[in-house]
């Protein structure tokens, strides 16, 4: 049963792109449904095989040798991020709805966008469960390239201007981060004789130089999961990106930088070397920069989804910190991480709501104004760690902080949750600005409601281990809470400071204007090199045509005797053979 349903959830994707190409050429335009059940379905066998158990697999025919598992761990990541692109999928049927008419109705360019996103939103989602269960290397890293390079068709969607920009920020960083990662994996690989995840892990702790092993394997990673200074990436391509794929992205894609963090990284090893030690300290503070920074810069956005983009970054920032706790003191790892991927899947289910909420707000439903606000904010609060798996998912890090005395953290973590308060409160009100009326798809509600339930009620579906998360004690509640109106009144105090500044904001994606900047400038030299080079070439053309003119005007010239020399030759032949006879007659004298 485990093995049938393992081969379903990675064979079915396959199959529902083959569907989608059949259906595109074997079917009427007026009867073509780009986004049909067995499209919805792509990933359904996998949320299956989540709740099934825990398994292991041995492949001896699968590249190097495949290793795949569902562990404690595993089952936990599969089931949130199996659940959020279904949810997703949804979503994208009543959001891409209209663009479907218009490619029944004939339209060309439709046709080609919803063909391509039919494509690869399976074979994203392919790499995303394959990454989840492998613990290989070649299996881990076939997985996160796959999903890494088939979701810049989801960014590009739309092909509009900004759309562009997006996908090209998206796609530079992203061969920088394969890049980095293959280094990483090759190194520490190599040094250990491995080719498992495992093995990794245990070379990274015995090299010499498992901590810049284990700093280009981060950095690699640190770009899909938007650690700082590599997540300019996320607030230009998420508002371009269709709704449904911002959600995957920010959701459960952006989630896949973090599982490799803790797939590499040796975690609650209590032999990491001083090296691997202060690498985590580094960790720590770039993840505690990125989740005060980004708050601070994203509270400026005017686009909504902008807004969400920071708040991502923000909040990876803090698990961020709390993997790098994993190296700083590994004694707490055991009791932290049912805590983090508990935080990580109810930041999936939470941030994937609110990305489908701006859709909403965009087609506002006819419901009541009161209700349909009311839904848009239960996310954001939850998020901010006030109530329901929010509140709880709070309580499962801070908690073992508290027990193994790291109280500083627990605070820095709290002041950073009032920026995620802010930033939540920023994206509605920002929304409420750009709301429009109309009425949304029966499938963007749909969708959109479960993943809200979804986010609130994380940990009575989320299959983690016995006993791994509880209830915070009631006196602990007011401790966790109050990041939420304090973020709240903090976000109306800036809305009234810089009122007067109405129009004016900062440029999304911050860093990236100055790498832009960087490159340009740094391509000054070469585009001179580059002119000087054509301009020799040029002349060393204009030069060898003006030699090849002359020598064919000489040649042309020469040619020109051949009819002479044509009508005299018996003349000069007599004249040749006269002188050779005197010169032999002379030569006989002599």
């Amino acid at each position: 049963m485990m093995t049938l349903l393992l081969t379903l959830a990675l064979l079915w994707p396959f199959g529902v792109m083959a569907h989608a190409v059949w259906r595109f050429y074997h079917s009427p335009n007026a009867q073509r449904d780009y986004f049909s059940t067995w499209w919805l379905s792509a990933a359904w066998p996998a949320l299956l095989l989540a709740y099934v158990g825990e398994a292991h697999w041995t492949l001896d025919v699968w590249m190097l040798g495949g290793e795949w598992e569902l562990n404690s761990l595993s089952r936990p990541w599969l089931a949130f991020t199996a659940l959020l692109w279904s949810l997703a999928a949804v979503h994208a049927k009543g959001y891409f709805a209209k663009e479907q008419a218009q490619a029944q109705a004939g339209d060309l360019a439709a046709q080609r966008r919803l063909l391509r996103l039919a494509l690869f939103w399976p074979l994203t989602l392919l790499g995303n469960v394959l990454l989840i269960i492998a613990q290989d290397i070649a299996s881990f890293y076939s997985g996160f390239a796959v999903m890494t390079f088939a979701a810049y068709a989801l960014v590009v969607h739309t092909g509009t201007e900004q759309a562009r920009l997006g996908a090209k920020a998206y796609l530079i960083l992203a061969v920088v981060g394969e890049g980095l990662i293959l280094g990483g994996f090759l190194w520490s690989a190599g040094a250990a004789d491995t080719l498992t995840l495992q093995g990794v892990r245990e070379s990274i702790v015995s090299a010499e130089h498992g901590a810049w092993m284990a700093a280009l394997l981060c950095l690699g990673f640190g770009v899909k999961a938007g650690v700082i200074g590599l997540h300019v990436w996320l607030p230009l391509a998420h508002p371009a990106a269709p709704a449904p794929a911002s959600a995957v992205l920010s959701g459960v894609m952006i989630k896949a930088g973090l599982l490799g963090w803790i797939s590499v990284l040796p975690l609650g090893n209590d032999q990491v070397s001083g090296a691997l030690t202060q690498f985590g300290q580094w960790l720590l503070v770039a993840g505690l920069a990125a989740a005060f920074a980004a708050a601070m810069y994203g509270v400026f956005q005017r686009h909504p989804k902008a807004v969400l983009a920071y708040s991502s970054i923000s909040q990876m920032g803090m698990m961020t910190a709390l993997i790098a706790m994993g190296l700083v003191a590994p004694d707490v790892w055991p009791l932290l991480w049912p805590g983090l991927v508990l935080f990580a899947a109810h930041h999936a289910l939470a941030k994937g709501s609110l990305f489908m909420g701006t859709s909403i707000s965009e087609h506002m439903p006819r419901w009541p104004l009161p209700l349909v606000w009311g839904l848009l904010a239960l996310p954001g609060i939850s998020l901010s760690g006030a109530i329901a798996a929010g509140m709880v998912s709070k309580w499962g890090v801070k908690s073992p902080l508290y027990e193994m005395h790291h109280a500083s953290l627990v605070k820095l973590l709290s002041w950073a949750a009032i920026g995620t308060a802010a930033l939540v409160s920023v994206a509605l009100w920002r929304q409420w600005q750009q709301r429009h009326h109309g009425g949304s798809h029966p499938a963007q509600c749909g969708a959109w409601l479960v993943a809200i339930v979804a986010a609130l009620l994380t940990p009575l579906w989320l299959p983690l281990p016995a006993g791994s998360i509880e209830m915070p004690p009631v006196k602990e509640w007011l401790g966790i809470v109050w990041p939420f109106p304090a973020g709240v009144a903090i976000a109306l105090l800036g809305w009234l400071i810089t009122r007067p500044l109405s129009g004016k904001t900062l440029p999304a994606g911050d860093a990236w204007w100055l790498y832009a900047g960087v490159a340009s400038a740094a391509m000054v030299p070469m585009r001179v090199i580059s002119r000087r080079c054509g301009q020799l070439k040029s002349a060393s053309v204009a030069a060898a045509q003006k030699a090849e003119k002359t020598s064919m005007g000489y040649l042309s010239r020469l040619l020109a005797a051949e009819p002479w020399l044509r009508h005299h030759t018996s003349g000069l032949m007599m004249v040749l053979a006269v002188l050779l006879a005197a010169l032999l007659m002379w030569e006989g004298q002599q």
